[in-house]
């Protein structure tokens, strides 16, 4: 039998707690005649950006939700399996079931499936806390001089490439392309020296392309065999499959699609935030500097219908891509409104220091929203224009 709520409040069910789902969540109390409740499979809020830490050992990369929920908001800890938009109830794992007038979507990411044959039996991915978890002790009971390869040049790679040089680690970051595909030319100079005096070795190009994985070596496409006691996946993210399972109007990696209010094209009852949200199928990039603003977004929304009020278009602005490079080195790579990297950038100890801050504003933001809802998110001052004109040039298409 499904949980009711009073039927005096509205009801709002957050899936997902992850920097989208916690901001909503705690910008909803807003109003006094909302009920929150967030739905996560864990009890700890995880901050991913750290979890590269949390396989090197400077951090554990997880946060208690009482620092970061407000007080009223109620946590169940379960998985939503099904959606029934029609009856607005949850399915969950446990076997029970919650109702709901307004559904926040923010599922967050996953690592997506790698495709190369004997990735998923012998690499090890690091996108979610259980992932890295388990990768930790793997790390740990390696030899001191074992040969590690990260695979994937991405930030989640170049981060945990770095951090396990740091700690004296013999690694190998294999690129399959461009080192740091998103950054600025002189950016990736810049990292690729770095990591070369981390002791990193880099591979990149076309032949850095991972074609094989053994339990004891890694094969590239040019045929070259690569020794690797430990192989960590970081190549590919994607969504989990929630919404597709439930029927729901999705883009072809599964993200839901909306209107640029957020609001679910199926179903004015849900509304979608964060990595999992594609508004106008035209997504923003995955990323917690995205998560909060949409968050953030999500929640106005529904406050705006609960209301029967009209809810505003999305409007948030890039401001680049932070970086670290273990603890003492990190770049930050500064951008246009719309994500274009820029060659202007803050590197080295100054560049670790920002980075570190990022990390620290990012969770105390949270905090901060829970204490006081409502406030401006530094992300969305401003909007990127040029986002309309794409949108137009969709219409027009």
């Amino acid at each position: 039998m499904a949980e009711h709520i009073d039927t005096r409040h509205t009801n709002v069910v957050v899936i997902g707690g992850g920097y989208a789902g916690v901001t909503a969540a705690n910008r909803l109390t807003q109003r006094d005649d909302v009920d929150v409740t967030v739905i996560n499979p864990r009890p700890v809020f995880v901050e991913r950006i750290r979890l590269h830490q949390l396989v090197g050992g400077s951090d554990d990369a997880v946060v208690d939700y009482g620092d970061l929920l407000a007080v009223r908001i109620r946590l169940i800890v379960d998985t939503v399996t099904q959606i029934d938009a029609r009856e607005r109830t949850l399915t969950l794992a446990s076997g029970g079931s919650v109702e709901y007038d307004y559904l926040i979507y923010a599922v967050g990411s996953q690592p997506a499936h790698p495709k190369v044959p004997g990735a998923s039996d012998f690499a090890y991915p690091i996108a979610s806390y259980e992932q890295a978890s388990m990768l930790r002790p793997v790390v740990n009971a390696a030899q001191a001089d074992a040969p590690i390869t990260v695979v994937g040049a991405g930030p989640t790679g170049i981060e945990t490439a770095a951090e396990l040089a740091e700690t004296g680690r013999r690694v190998t970051l294999l690129c399959g392309g461009a080192l740091g595909p998103y950054l600025h030319p002189r950016v990736r100079k810049a990292l690729a020296k770095r990591l070369t005096k981390l002791g990193v070795r880099v591979l990149d190009g076309a032949d850095s392309t991972v074609t094989r994985v053994t339990a004891d070596a890694v094969t590239l496409g040019s045929g070259r065999e690569i020794a690797s006691a430990v192989t960590i996946w970081t190549a590919g993210f994607t969504v989990p499959d929630l919404a597709i399972r439930s029927g729901l109007t999705t883009d072809a990696m599964g993200r839901l699609i909306t209107d640029e209010t957020l609001t679910s094209v199926d179903d004015e009852h849900i509304v979608a935030a964060g990595d999992s949200a594609a508004p106008s199928d035209l997504p923003f990039r995955m990323s917690c500097q995205a998560a909060g603003p949409l968050g953030a977004h999500a929640a106005d929304t529904a406050l705006s219908l609960i209301a029967g009020e009209d809810a505003a278009p999305v409007a948030m602005r890039f401001f680049g891509q932070c970086i670290s490079l273990g603890r003492r080195w990190g770049v930050f790579q500064f951008a246009r409104g719309d994500d274009r990297p820029v060659s202007l950038h803050i590197g080295g100890r100054a560049g670790a220091v920002l980075k570190a801050l990022v990390c620290w504003f990012t969770v105390k933001q949270l905090a901060n929203e829970a204490r006081k809802p409502g406030r401006p998110s530094i992300v969305s001052f401003g909007a990127d224009h040029s986002r309309q004109e794409r949108l137009r040039g969709k219409v027009e298409a």
